[in-house]
């Protein structure tokens, strides 16, 4: 069944939990744009999200990814769109994407988001003496915001991505308002 759509789907959760790659697979099940705000940023600052944070502090990054996020929303094609995971926690970018598109919460438990993040370098947040313990933070302080989703798929280890983007492409059938037959 050919499928389009109608509103650009913001995929909104922790860091590692799935965002880009499930994103770039639930694009091409759908045959639309993947974009992913970090990428876009880091592109516009030919510079790293770490060397921004660290050249011009957190503040400014999260005024550059709201700007992002309201460029890519508006754009005229609809996309899947993989957000960072402080973007979704600003009531700005949360009412911007409830009023042009769909946000999808991938909710993953610690110790899956730790699998995957626990080992690189790559995340200004986990900079700390005790990233475990960061993380867990993290996610106690965020999990009541991302709960605010349109929608919410579990992640569980087991999943493939594919998987993963078939389940998140079930919640947006049953959505009803998200797909049409094409």
């Amino acid at each position: 069944m050919q499928v389009r759509l109608k509103k650009t789907v913001v995929l909104v959760g922790m860091m590692g939990a799935g965002k880009t790659a499930v994103g770039r697979a639930l694009a091409a099940k759908l045959a639309v744009p993947f974009l992913d705000s970090d990428a876009e940023i880091t592109q516009a600052a030919n510079m790293s999200i770490p060397e921004i944070f660290a050249r011009d502090g957190e503040a400014f990054f999260r005024a550059r990814e709201t700007e992002v996020i309201r460029r890519l929303l508006k754009a005229r094609r609809k996309s899947v769109l993989s957000t960072g995971g402080g973007a979704f926690l600003a009531a700005e970018n949360r009412q911007m994407i409830s009023d042009i598109g769909v946000s999808v919460f991938l909710s993953a438990d610690v110790d899956l988001l730790w699998s995957r993040v626990g080992h690189k370098d790559t995340r200004p947040l986990l900079r700390t003496a005790n990233p475990r313990a960061t993380l867990e933070d993290i996610y106690t302080a965020r999990a009541p915001v991302y709960a605010l989703a349109d929608l919410e798929v579990a992640a569980d280890a087991a999943y493939s991505i594919s998987q993963m983007a078939e389940k998140v492409l079930e919640r947006l059938e049953a959505r009803g308002d998200i797909l049409e037959k094409a």
